[in-house]
């Protein structure tokens, strides 16, 4: 027993005690300190206690206000120690830990993003340029991990040098030089600025608080509670509190019974190897520690729902004692279930349906605990729809939130030269107002996504908008002179060479803030508020402090940069949003209880996280060295489990595929099932169905309804009566797209930032082969190959709007233009010559007009014609042609025999001829048929004939893709006909 806390009794060894696992740790604590007093209030504020992390003070907060039936009441100091995780300790300030003196004498720490910019300073000097601003800061932060990992565990660096023998590989020796950085140049960095890491001002200010307590022990009652002592100066400072005359440790989950030979077996990966070795540091077993003192706890006796963790927990060479161990009963897991889900989407969807059936009992609780961020996203989002708000306390990463995404959109879109996918990302972000309403913006942003922004790429900036506009430039000046006065700052450093940190910073600043602005609200009112915002505005700030000692950098680098800087920030709410419910990582659920408790994400690789070495030391030079290996993190979750597994109502949740990948189970499910298996009772943790069917159920709006093809019927005299060659074989493949097109009036978008080989590469190609064989439609020139390249040249001229076109084009086209020319001399020595080029053609077939326009007609040396295609995308094969499937050519030779082409008299046609012009590696390729022609033709005009008379009968539907053999795996309108939906459903292979 601790004794009367009002005296303060001798001890005669460490005061180290524990709540078992299963039992509310911070309502046994409160309920034992409670106990000491005596019952006089007055007494509790003397007792100090000593908690992992700031949330488990406000649970223990809680824990005595609910012993008080909410009255007020005055409570002991509770301070933190940290959050207990070695890359990253936060400590509260000395004057709270004892005597201020001490603390005058510890320069303060560092910041995270201040550390990270002075190392990557240093790492782009040792690089020589050959690592980007980018590379820079990524290998900082892991540079500030070593730093970490050194000062936690109170190590030095005078042994890197002696670290790499011979037999190691020489790689590894670079490496050690690169950490020079560490171990020569980051002190003076250090000295200079006046600070220290922080992990080495926890060490300092922690070993100073126990050299003070040890010289003077307080009078007042210390307790440190439900730290395992992973850390070495965490641990001697629970050593010295153990021996102070009223000071004592509480363990949180400590495995008393385990015997000489399992504990013997412990290793880092063991829930208990923490405890262990904080007991071994004091010169303890665990028979020295004394169950914790609660009266309405009987923290003696140990549930068998933690013998049963306990023994699932054994090390793995220890796993043979399961036999010999007493059975465990059904009866243990009482109050546990478990829920396989086929994925994360149903998994996030159950966990939420679990959460929102405990609001249905008044003052019941429930938490989620999960490593996996993206689960609690889900989980959170999942919960809205019932109009709850549920905070992550983990955190949201600061590059995800509103404001801080606005910033990177917008470094993004100036610096890459407003190209159309950053550009409508940034404008349509909810930020985005340039000025006007949010309505106006939208508005003109949509609009100028259908006029400048779909196709090929603009030219860079502003002005590479204002061309591609042209003359429909005016509805979009006042927008463009407001985008171009608010970028042009920004815009102009990223377009230079090189520009200095601290200037690109505050462009983006100044960028950000004019594009946030709207007719009404400054951008600055609208970007910097809010918990994001304000997270957002002091990371901008610190930048700004810290990004002069980047000096100058390649500018097209700094969007990169910034998202590399942002990376580790989170954003936290400065107020819990529901009462009830909670969403924790496994740090911040150390040490809490609610009534229900959902472990998520238990699949390996997640739960526990998987391990890395790190870049800079292989697992036998940190052992060598003195560093742990990461498998101790491992331990940490599996203490977090074990104490989680434990508590009176859990809900084991997995998803049993991610990424249409089949998961893994996490190990301790696996041995659950083992031990289980073992006892005779596999079956006792078998899933629970009924959240999967509650979820199955929610968005069911009754029996599905197959879905039917489309098959629009619209009046004979809506129907079209004129079309060309080439819609004739869309009309036969896909009349739903003749529908949408000509009926509807629907014209297909082109794609955002378009592959060049588009449209517009094919009209450039026709237009300087039709100006070049116009002007020598007999003999050629001598030098015909610089007579087309000239012709070429200037028709690419006019694509300096899309200056995609003219750089991937125009190679190709001088290539085709050499193959063009050796096709014409020889096809001219043979006696062809050019009759026509771009000819028209009209044809009525009853009341139907068929029309068309040959790329060119020549004639044969017998005097018949030969129809010329130019084709520079994929042509038909002469298969399509012949079944009728592809009739263009055919059609235009029946046209061509009835003397439909304007200039031309009536003749028969003895060539068909597509000439496909890639200007790739074969650059051009003469296809030739030049047999049935006559047969071929007269097929496809009576099959047009038919297709006629059948679509003026008003029954005969627009169906869509009846012929879908040869084509395009998606046409432009098959969206709008639900295509993959009606086609899975008839067993099609969409």
């Amino acid at each position: 027993m601790i004794g009367d806390m009002s005296q303060a009794p001798e001890q005669k060894g460490p005061a180290i005690y524990s709540v078992p696992a299963g039992t509310p740790f911070a309502d046994a604590l409160a309920d034992g300190i409670l106990a000491q007093t005596g019952g006089k209030p007055e007494d509790l504020a003397e007792f100090r206690i000593l908690l992992p992390t700031r949330r488990a003070c406000r649970a223990l907060r809680d824990a005595f206000l609910r012993r008080s039936g909410g009255l007020p009441m005055l409570l002991p100091r509770l301070m933190p120690l940290g959050d207990m995780d070695e890359d990253e300790l936060a400590i509260s300030d000395a004057a709270d830990l004892g005597p201020a003196d001490f603390a005058n004498d510890i320069p303060p720490a560092i910041s995270g993003l201040r550390r990270r910019v002075l190392l990557a300073r240093m790492v782009l000097a040792m690089s020589g340029g050959e690592t980007t601003p980018e590379q820079a800061v990524h290998l900082a932060s892991e540079l500030g991990r070593l730093l970490d990992q050194v000062h936690t565990e109170e190590l030095g660096f005078d042994a890197l040098a002696s670290l790499v023998p011979a037999e190691f590989a020489a790689h590894w020796q670079i490496t050690l030089e690169f950490l020079s950085i560490l171990s020569a140049q980051w002190p003076k960095v250090l000295a200079a600025e006046g600070c220290v890491d922080a992990a080495q001002r926890r060490n300092l200010l922690l070993a100073a608080q126990a050299q003070a307590w040890r010289r003077d022990p307080p009078l007042s009652p210390i307790i440190a509670a439900g730290s395992t002592g992973s850390i070495p100066a965490t641990a001697e400072l629970l050593q010295v509190i153990a021996g102070l005359p009223r000071g004592c440790v509480v363990l949180p989950g400590l495995d008393t019974d385990a015997d000489d030979d399992v504990r013997a077996r412990y290793e880092p990966t063991h829930p208990q190897f923490g405890m262990a070795r904080l007991m071994e540091r004091m010169g303890i077993g665990p028979q020295d520690v004394a169950p914790w003192p609660a009266p309405n706890f009987d923290a003696s006796n140990r549930s068998e729902r933690s013998r049963l963790a306990f023994a699932a927990m054994h090390p793995a060479s220890a796993t043979h004692r399961w036999h010999d161990a007493e059975p465990f009963h059904a009866e243990s897991l009482s109050g546990v279930s478990r829920i396989d889900c086929p994925g994360p989407r149903e998994e996030a969807g159950v966990v939420a349906l679990v959460m929102r059936e405990v609001l249905e009992t008044d003052g019941a609780d429930a938490a989620l605990v999960t490593p996996d961020r993206g689960l609690a996203r889900r989980v959170a989002s999942e919960l809205r729809r019932w109009g709850i708000e549920v905070d992550d306390s983990a955190g949201v990463p600061l590059a995800q939130t509103p404001t801080a995404a606005f910033l990177r959109l917008a470094a993004d879109m100036a610096a890459e030269g407003f190209a159309p996918v950053p550009t409508l990302a940034a404008l349509k972000h909810p930020l985005a107002a340039c000025g006007q309403s949010l309505g106006a913006c939208r508005a003109q942003v949509r609009r100028l996504e259908i006029a400048a922004l779909r196709g090929a790429r603009p030219a860079s900036g502003i002005e590479g908008l204002r061309a591609v506009l042209g003359d429909d430039v005016a509805p979009f000046e006042g927008f463009l002179d407001a985008l171009e006065t608010a970028c042009a700052p920004f815009f102009d450093l990223v377009s230079r060479p090189r520009a200095e940190m601290a200037d690109l910073t505050d462009a983006l600043i100044h960028m950000a803030e004019a594009l946030a602005a709207t007719d009404t609200e400054t951008g600055a009112a609208r970007l910097w508020v809010g918990d994001a915002g304000e997270a957002a505005a002091g990371f901008v700030a610190e930048l700004r402090d810290s990004a002069t000692d980047l000096g100058e950098i390649n500018a097209g680098h700094f969007p990169g940069l910034l998202d590399a800087l942002m990376a580790g920030a989170v954003v936290r709410p400065v107020y819990g949003r529901h009462p009830r419910l909670h969403i924790w990582g496994p740090l911040e659920a150390r040490l809490q209880q609610t009534g229900v408790l959902i472990l998520g994400g238990l699949n390996e690789g997640t739960w526990p996280p998987e391990t890395h070495a790190g870049p800079w030391m292989s697992r036998p030079m940190m052992a060598s060295f003195g560093l742990p290996l990461p498998e101790r993190r491992i331990g940490l979750a599996a203490h977090d489990f074990a104490q989680a597994f434990c508590a009176e109502r859990v809900v084991l949740t997995r998803a049993t595929r991610v990424d249409g990948t089949p998961s893994v189970p996490c190990r301790w499910l696996l041995r659950l099932e083992t031990l289980l298996e073992s006892s005779g009772i596999g079956g006792a943790l078998k899933p629970d169905e009924r959240p999967l069917r509650w979820f199955e159920h929610l968005d069911a709006t009754g029996p599905a309804t197959p879905v039917s093809a489309p098959a629009p019927r619209p009046p004979v005299k809506d129907r079209p009566r004129r079309l060309s060659v080439t819609r004739i074989e869309t009309w036969i493949r896909d009349p739903y797209a003749i529908f949408a097109r000509n009926i509807l009036k629907l014209e297909p978008l082109e794609a955002i930032d378009a592959d060049p080989a588009a449209a517009e590469r094919g009209i450039i190609v026709h237009n300087a082969l039709e100006e070049f064989t116009r002007a020598f439609d007999d003999e050629l020139p001598t030098d015909a190959l610089d007579k087309l390249l000239e012709i070429g040249e200037r028709h690419f001229k006019h694509a300096t709007s899309r200056p995609g076109v003219l750089a991937f084009w125009w190679p190709r086209f001088m290539r085709l233009a050499a193959w063009f020319v050796a096709y014409e001399t020889a096809r001219r020595a043979a006696g062809y010559r050019v009759v026509a080029n771009e000819a028209d053609a009209k044809l009525e077939i009853g009341t139907f007009t068929l029309t068309g326009r040959a790329d060119r007609l020549d004639r044969s040396p017998d005097g018949e014609l030969a129809i010329v295609d130019y084709k520079t995308g994929q042509a038909p094969t002469w298969k399509q042609v012949k079944s009728g499937l592809a009739p263009q050519l055919s059609l235009e030779a029946v046209m061509a025999a009835q003397g439909a082409f304007e200039g031309v008299d009536a003749n028969t046609v003895a060539e068909l001829i597509y000439l496909r012009l890639t200007g790739a590696r074969a650059p051009g390729e003469a296809k030739v048929l030049n047999k049935e022609i006559d047969d071929i033709a007269t097929d496809a005009y009576e099959g047009l004939v038919r297709r006629i008379a059948a679509f003026d009968d008003p029954a005969t539907p627009y169906l869509s893709r009846p012929c879908p053999i040869f084509a395009r795996a998606y046409g432009d309108y098959d969206h709008l006909a639900r295509v993959k939906e009606w086609v899975s459903g008839e067993g099609g292979d969409e």
